[in-house]
């Protein structure tokens, strides 16, 4: 029996699974821990390591299924979406944590419902009958095989009671089996894993192909020498013969929002400008996807270049989460292709929610990635109490928008209009397209849409796109569903409040000529972003190398209102990595967790974390432990 809730069953019995372990008996698993430890088991009787990626529908619901549960159609569908081409182990993680354990109380309680007479027992006829015609349904063979489960049936009736305790003790016993087995190997003992493309120290990706958001990229330059690679040891080059930790511990103080190296915009105002606008946008699985930007300097310049969320327009009482969100632009050099990029800048000067960078720039093409540490930006569950009506039908029979939804349509218009002329252009036009709806408006289509719309020098005006809502609103009669696919794929909630998504605005100021940005792309970050990230807190943060391992270098790198982590393997072997935030205050951190663990490949290195202050206005201190697993 298929259950909506079951696909993180196995939580509800871990810490007594966990417990009947003699290495578990030996350890004090935290909540955190535990929870990993089982991921990491039931992921691994599925593949053979948890940087291998979920490829299919199937293997998703075989690795859930090997975790205690039972996922839905419904439930699976969530999580594999016609884009999606590949989970990783953090996805499977999340999704884990999203879901709540289907317990027997729940089991019981469903049962109940069909228990006519109350006898603790169901006709098999009866249960045929509604397994098979209502909600997800079953097969007659899936029906068939529970039916003839001895230990649960007889007379032709099934008695629910014993079938939710079989239930219970077959999911319970699935997991202790799978942690049994990743107990034999004892080299991932005690593991609590993560996963992040790693950036080989090999190589390099170009930010002009377009992955999918779920799919992981790997690097590829050319081989250079690392710091410990010429020191001499008496231990194996591999890490994996080592047991070693790196402690980082900073005091922050209260964020003043206030950095004096950050020229003000109204000083250059002698300079040319331009501007284009954009949006990060929070994605089911919690990647984060936003535009893409190519800059043209005609020469050589001073340039002084500054992103921040943007502002827009509420109605009383509406909270703006996203003018909280972090923002910054990594700026990188074309030379003699687009794939050949040179990483040249970060604006990581801060004033208030302003961040910039100045200098000079020579002339020539530039890649404009803008980021933001997602630490922010989450998924965060809100009971809606009240859904927003989109539409009304007046006294003439006629619909219209409601006051709510055109002033949502209007920030959106706003969010949309990238280069800020108030008008639609088509390309704009088309990013908007392929948010909501993942296809592009080809030209016939636009020179009917303009026929049909208020248009000024031939882009969509305001009024016109309010119009072209208010026709999908016609066609479909009254009927809002199409226009909250469009909503939600914008970040907005049922109660039109945008909490997973963060306009932002990017201006550039050039001192000798006119600089010109055009958006390319909405995409996922890309391996080129996750390399800049590294090469950049590698060359400006602080760097650790592990005592009595040589091969682990953690760089830190600290703001005044944020802190990155990257690790660095320079091995020959694949290392795990434990990391504990716990001693950590008033800190939150981009995977939402005080504990986990991350596999770094040979020769590479990847992003451990970004950090930022809960509340900036008081006092934080990161306090994190790096540890190698045996």
């Amino acid at each position: 029996m298929a259950s909506n809730t079951g696909s993180n069953a196995f939580l509800s019995s871990q810490k007594a699974v966990v417990s009947e372990s003699p290495r578990a008996k030996k350890s004090q698993y935290s909540e955190e821990e535990t929870f990993y430890v089982n991921c990491r088991a039931a992921y691994l009787t599925v593949f053979k390591s948890s940087l291998e990626n979920i490829k299919s529908k199937e293997q998703l619901c075989l690795v859930l299924q090997q975790a205690g549960g039972n996922p839905s159609q419904k439930t699976v569908n969530k999580y594999w979406t016609p884009q999606t081409t590949a989970l990783n182990f953090d996805d499977f993680c999340i999704i884990l944590k999203k879901e709540k354990p289907a317990t027997k109380t729940d089991l019981l309680q469903a049962f109940i419902k069909l228990d006519k007479n109350n006898d603790g027992s169901i006709l098999h006829t009866e249960l045929h009958k509604i397994l098979t015609t209502r909600g997800e349904r079953m097969t007659a063979d899936e029906v068939s095989a529970i039916t003839k489960l001895a230990d649960v049936n007889s007379g032709g009736k099934l008695d629910y009671k014993k079938f939710c305790n079989l239930y219970m003790a077959t999911n319970e016993q699935c997991c202790k089996t799978a942690l049994e087995k990743l107990e034999l190997d004892t080299r991932v003992k005690r593991q609590q894993f993560g996963s992040q493309a790693e950036i080989s120290t090999e190589g390099a990706t170009s930010p002009i192909s377009k992955p999918s958001p779920r799919t992981a990229r790997k690097s590829d330059h050319k081989a250079t020498p690392k710091r410990g690679e010429n020191r001499t040891s008496s231990r194996p080059s591999s890490a994996q013969g080592c047991k070693a930790s790196i402690s980082s511990t900073m005091s922050m103080g209260a964020s003043s929002n206030k950095n004096s190296k950050l020229i003000e915009p109204n000083t250059v105002k002698e300079w040319q400008c331009a501007q284009s606008k954009g949006c990060f946008y929070l994605e089911e699985d919690g990647t984060i996807i936003s535009h893409r930007y190519r800059m043209h300097l005609l020469q050589k310049s001073t340039v002084c270049i500054t992103i921040k969320p943007l502002s827009l327009s509420q109605l009383e009482g509406k909270p703006s989460p996203w003018l909280s969100v972090d923002t910054a632009l990594y700026v990188l050099k074309e030379n003699e292709s687009q794939e050949n990029l040179q990483l040249v800048s970060l604006t990581d000067q801060q004033n208030k929610e302003m961040y910039g960078w100045k200098g000079e720039l020579g002339s020539g093409f530039y890649w404009l990635l803008p980021f933001t540490t997602g630490c922010k930006l989450k998924k965060v569950k809100r009971q809606i109490t009240r859904e927003v009506k989109l539409v009304y039908r007046g006294e003439d029979g006629e619909l219209g928008l409601t006051k709510e939804f055109r002033t949502a349509l209007s920030n959106i218009f706003e969010m949309i209009d990238l280069d800020g002329n108030g008008l639609l252009s088509l390309d704009e036009y088309n990013f908007f397209e392929l948010r909501t709806s993942g296809e592009k408006c080809d030209e016939e289509a636009w020179a009917i849409c303009k026929e049909n719309f208020d248009t000024k020098k031939n882009e969509l005006t305001r009024q016109g796109f309010m119009d072209l809502n208010l026709m999908e609103a016609n066609d479909r009669k009254g009927d809002p569903s199409d226009l909250w696919v469009t909503l939600l794929s914008l970040g907005f909630n049922k109660a039109l409040e945008m909490t997973e998504a963060c306009p932002f605005v990017i201006d550039i100021y050039a001192e000798k000529c006119k600089p010109r940005i055009k958006p390319v792309h909405l995409e996922a970050n890309s391996g080129q972003l996750n390399k800049a990230i590294c090469k950049s807190v590698v060359n400006q943060g602080e760097a650790k190398v592990m005592d009595g391992c040589e091969s682990i270098i953690v760089h830190t790198y600290r703001r005044e209102a944020r802190i990155t982590s990257v690790i660095e393997n320079t091995s020959e072997n694949k290392v795990i990595i434990h990391v504990n935030n716990e001693q950590s205050k008033n800190c939150i951190n981009n995977r939402g967790l005080n504990i986990f663990a991350v596999e770094v490949a040979p020769k590479s290195m990847m992003v451990c974390q970004h950090v930022m202050p809960l509340n900036e206005q008081e006092e934080w201190i990161y306090n994190c432990t790096h540890s190698l697993l045996l």
